[in-house]
């Protein structure tokens, strides 16, 4: 969590802007705006998003439509859509949630690789039930995941097709982590669920070694094949996510791994990090103009 800067918002259609979620060092790996806000009598604090600047606002907001219908578990819930078309927004009620590369950042480097299976069973999870309906996510990335006490849960619904159409090429585009985009998905063609598993693979990567394109050798060698083949160049040649599933937690029942009711086992400094930021934004006041 981050103050506001000066070309930030103060306020999000009925929500006052009290801080960004993302550093920004890393907001040029974003695809969207993320802002913690508070309704102006100070009883409902929100994660509101809007879309990067620069991007197309009809497109994006087309994302948040359907990210707005989305209830399979694992999925970033999008509860409250508003603004207008030029000024599009949509809001969640907050809960305490690092982006994995501020969980990294608290844990002070890569995780360990139990957590990475743990959490990654989680993400392939969540990918296989949307996938069983048709629905391709396109916009995987690190800062896509947010992890909360209780699993990761994916925002940032449709990112590669918000910001960049269909038939253009993506790489280079502001928001868009290249490491992530499927050689295919780069060059323009449409998202698919192929080019999420490449997606989850480069997340995977990072979660091990803090990079989204790491060489081979710093990947833990019980996951180098797994991630090597979820970022095979041929979408032909990737697992399916419950494949990716079965690698990652060998045995466990499906349906067991998406955000519960049961806190995670992370690793101590992230449960710190995750509370730190509770208490924080608990504590975060409203401008005075408007208390």
């Amino acid at each position: 969590m981050e103050g506001l800067r000066q070309d930030d918002p103060a306020r999000i259609g009925e929500y006052v802007t009290l801080a960004r979620l993302d550093a920004a060092a890393e907001a040029h790996l974003v695809p969207e705006r993320r802002y913690l806000a508070r309704g102006a009598d100070g009883a409902r604090t929100v994660l509101v998003s809007l879309p990067p600047r620069g991007a197309d606002p009809a497109r994006w907001a087309a994302e948040a439509q359907w990210a707005g219908r989305l209830t399979q578990p694992g999925f970033w819930p999008v509860t409250q859509l508003g603004g207008s078309a030029a000024f599009p927004w949509h809001a969640s009620p907050y809960r305490p949630v690092l982006p994995l590369p501020a969980a990294l950042a608290a844990h002070g480097g890569p995780l360990p690789e139990q957590t990475v299976r743990l959490l990654g069973a989680a993400l392939a999870e969540a990918l296989a039930s949307a996938h069983v309906l048709g629905v391709a996510h396109g916009g995987i990335c690190p800062a896509a995941v947010l992890l909360t006490a209780y699993g990761p849960l994916l925002g940032c619904f449709g990112a590669a097709r918000a910001l960049a159409p269909d038939g253009t090429r993506r790489s280079g585009v502001p928001g868009l982590d290249a490491g992530c985009l499927a050689p295919e998905v780069a060059a323009g063609h449409p998202v698919s669920p192929a080019g999420d598993v490449h997606a989850l693979g480069a997340v995977l990567a990072h979660l091990a070694t803090g990079h989204t394109v790491p060489e081979r050798e710093e990947i833990p060698p019980a996951l180098r094949g797994l991630i090597a083949a979820c970022l095979s160049r041929d979408p032909a040649g990737r697992p399916a996510p419950a494949q990716v599933l079965a690698e990652l937690a060998p045995g466990a029942a499906y349906g067991t791994h998406t955000a519960g009711t049961e806190p995670l086992p992370l690793p101590g400094r992230v449960v710190a990090a995750l509370s730190d930021l509770s208490v924080r934004v608990l504590t975060l006041e409203l401008p005075a103009e408007v208390r």
